[in-house]
């Protein structure tokens, strides 16, 4: 029985409906032995003339049966099928993100880290429709979840993400590069991006020779860096979170992180994309929506798909009905005309004595 509703959840609101319902049934009951108890039934009779008692019982009962029938077009009735042909178009996004040490860096509240996972998930929100898969680098590069449009499983992945996801310590570019490169499907013929997210230390080298392969491919790639270029500590946290000291090198020297513009703006050149530095107010994400909007869609996906017909449209018509009906019901009895002695006398003859 409950195949047929698109969203059975919605049937559990009879259950508080059932209880509200006894609720003003017993109420009511109660107000009618109130009022049997003020005096004899014919005078409460003669002083309630007025009122359309029946008409309020049908106004309470219509009005629980449009609720009954708004929650069954909620819930979405659907029997009967159809086929249609489904065709989704976009671009596929690769987003490589940085966690690597220095991406706990604190110059971005809460870190460097979080607001990169915070961006991608508000990316998510302005890319429906297209494609979106996801690196992690460090010192090597992995794919934490390949091209998909089920954003909602996505974000599991992404939340997932941390700097000790990867042992080989540093920052390499170049192989994120390339993992993502590897991560697109050849065999369409659709726009391909790379979003790299990262503080823009590179700690291998041909990071540029890597931008030119995907340039040669027609890959265009964004940049956003996160950081400051004048340095920030990174933490060190024990296994309770607990912040211990700051990183510091063979010299005992503080390790200070920096953002490299320079080679993140050389590495969106090179694929005629952009880079965006990250800003407090989040406006890249914004930006970068965009570009990507500006974009050619091509085809991703197309097939044939049988859907159940939704029968919503009669469940919330019959409502409206019901509450039209319940307007139309008049609060007051038609008033009679009632023939006083004296009224019966006018309209006869009345003999007068002599």
């Amino acid at each position: 029985m409950l195949r047929i509703f698109a969203e059975p959840s919605f049937l559990l609101c009879f259950i508080p409906l059932s209880l509200v319902g006894a609720l003003i049934y017993l109420l009511s009951k109660r107000h009618r032995l109130a009022i049997a108890r003020l005096g004899s039934p014919e005078l409460i009779a003669r002083l309630s003339a007025s009122v359309n008692w029946r008409g309020r019982r049908w106004q309470s009962r219509l009005w629980f049966i449009a609720l009954i029938f708004v929650v069954l077009a909620l819930a979405r009735p659907r029997w009967g099928s159809q086929v249609e042909y489904i065709e989704r178009r976009g671009v596929e996004v690769m987003v490589a993100l940085d966690v690597s040490e220095s991406m706990l860096a604190e110059d971005f509240k809460p870190n460097r880290l979080a607001r990169a996972k915070l961006e991608i998930s508000e990316l998510m929100d302005r890319l429906e429709g297209n494609e979106l898969g996801l690196v992690l680098f460090s010192g090597a590069a992995f794919v934490q979840f390949p091209l998909t449009s089920d954003f909602a499983t996505a974000r599991t992945f992404l939340d997932a993400a941390y700097p000790g996801i990867i042992s080989r310590p540093g920052t390499d570019i170049a192989e994120a590069i390339q993992v993502a490169i590897n991560g697109f499907n050849e065999e369409r013929a659709t726009q391909k991006v790379i979003i790299i997210l990262t503080d823009g230390e590179n700690h291998r080298t041909d990071v540029l020779g890597a931008a030119q392969t995907a340039a040669d491919q027609g890959i265009i790639i964004y940049t956003v860096g996160f950081g400051s270029p004048d340095g920030e500590p990174i933490p060190q946290y024990d296994h309770l979170g607990n912040l211990i000291e700051y990183k510091k090198d063979s010299s005992g020297q503080t390790v200070l992180t920096r953002l490299d513009e320079t080679t993140l703006q050389e590495i969106a050149a090179i694929t005629n994309g952009a880079y965006f530095r990250a800003a407090p107010n989040g406006r890249e994400v914004d930006l970068l929506a965009d570009e990507i909007g500006r974009l050619q869609t091509s085809e991703l996906e197309s097939r044939f798909e049988t859907r159940g017909i939704e029968r919503f449209q009669w469940f919330l018509g019959i409502a409206v009905m019901a509450l039209i009906i319940h307007e139309l019901i008049p609060d007051r009895a038609w008033a009679r005309a009632v023939r006083t002695p004296s009224e019966g006398l006018s309209d006869s003859r009345v003999k007068q004595p002599t």
